[in-house]
């Protein structure tokens, strides 16, 4: 394909956040209720550990975000600018500044909504022993209005997607606007895609994900959240391939696509379901101590996936590159990456 071929090919839309990471120690974990390997949305006693963490820890400010890391990646991987573009919300202040100088380097056409009255989001990343935990305090991230979408010069870049990708936190910001794309998705035979994201969006959101499960074409999600995936819809069964299997059997909206379900396992295998069937790829092995931190494993793993799928890639290259692109980002911190990826 031509470099003009890929011009806005790949659309995400999330809720852009500035990771404030930090390695912090157990008893930070405990004073705020904080489980590694999780991601919450803040609650009021969470709210002045994003202070304590600066004063207290060497803290590092990274434009994240889960879509966006994902989008980001895809970017970096294609190297073709403008091959990605990303909606979603922030607040005029520094804080989105920096975001949307960061975005822009990075290739993405970012097409963001500015807030006047909050302030930009910003995401904990408490890294303890490798591991992190996620305390999301969406601020602007959780203003983004339909109606953003719905102008002219935003609508064009659903227009000319072909690929769509939303984690799963944007349930709880912008269901209408998801529906809006998911449906121009199906009506234009283009390939839609969705994160399970958290075991609580399973949990507490599962009626408007279920809403968007008929149109997800890939659904991707970790081993925690496919087993709350499972519990929640009364399936009794914790085996990760059995819950692949049931999710891309669910119905579909339109029969254009069957569903494929990819879900990651940290340094065990990848576990991808379609046609009834499983097959797992491992993943490449790191020694413990060339870890920095996992924050952006999961974000990477689906840039990277995506940048092959837009390219008309069998599964297995797909995996391939989500698995370089997650490897690349767990020994840098935050999901942060050099300048040219190495895959080939």
């Amino acid at each position: 394909m031509a470099s003009s071929d890929f011009d806005g090919i790949l659309l995400g839309m999330g809720n852009p956040l500035l990771d404030v990471s930090a390695v912090v120690d157990q008893e930070f974990l405990n004073k705020y209720d904080i489980k590694l390997n999780n991601a919450i949305l803040a609650e009021d006693k969470h709210l002045p550990m994003y202070d304590e963490m600066s004063q207290k820890f060497n803290v590092e400010y990274i434009a994240g975000g889960a879509t966006q890391n994902s989008i980001k990646v895809a970017q970096w991987m294609l190297q073709v600018p403008g091959a990605t573009s990303y909606m979603g919300s922030i607040g005029k202040d520094k804080y989105g500044e920096a975001m949307k100088k960061d975005a822009t380097a990075a290739g993405v056409n970012v097409h963001y909504y500015e807030d006047e009255s909050t302030g930009t989001g910003t995401c904990g990343v408490c890294v303890v022993g490798g591991e992190r935990s996620l305390i999301a305090n969406l601020s602007a991230a959780n203003c983004y209005k339909v109606e953003h979408l719905k102008k002219p010069e935003n609508w064009a870049l659903v227009e000319k997607a072909k690929f769509y990708y939303i984690a799963g936190f944007f349930l709880t910001v912008s269901p209408e606007s998801i529906q809006l794309v998911r449906e121009h998705a199906a009506a234009n035979n283009k390939v839609f895609t969705m994160n399970l994201s958290a075991p609580f969006i399973c949990e507490f959101f599962k009626d408007v994900q279920e809403k968007c499960l008929p149109y997800m074409d890939y659904v991707f999600g970790n081993e925690t959240e496919a087993r709350t995936f499972s519990r929640v819809h009364g399936w009794e069964t914790d085996d990760v391939e059995q819950i692949a299997i049931k999710i891309s059997q669910l119905p579909k909206a339109t029969g254009t696509y069957k569903r494929t379900t990819v879900i990651t396992q940290g340094a065990d295998p990848v576990v991808v379901a379609e046609d009834g069937k499983v097959k797992k790829y491992p993943v490449i092995p790191l020694p413990k101590e060339k870890l920095v931190d996992t924050n952006g494993a999961g974000d990477a793993f689906v840039g990277g996936f995506l940048s092959q799928l837009v390219h008309g890639k069998a599964i297995e290259e797909c995996v391939r590159a989500g698995c370089y692109a997650s490897n690349v980002v767990i020994q840098r911190s935050g999901c942060t990456y050099p300048e040219k990826p190495d895959f080939n």
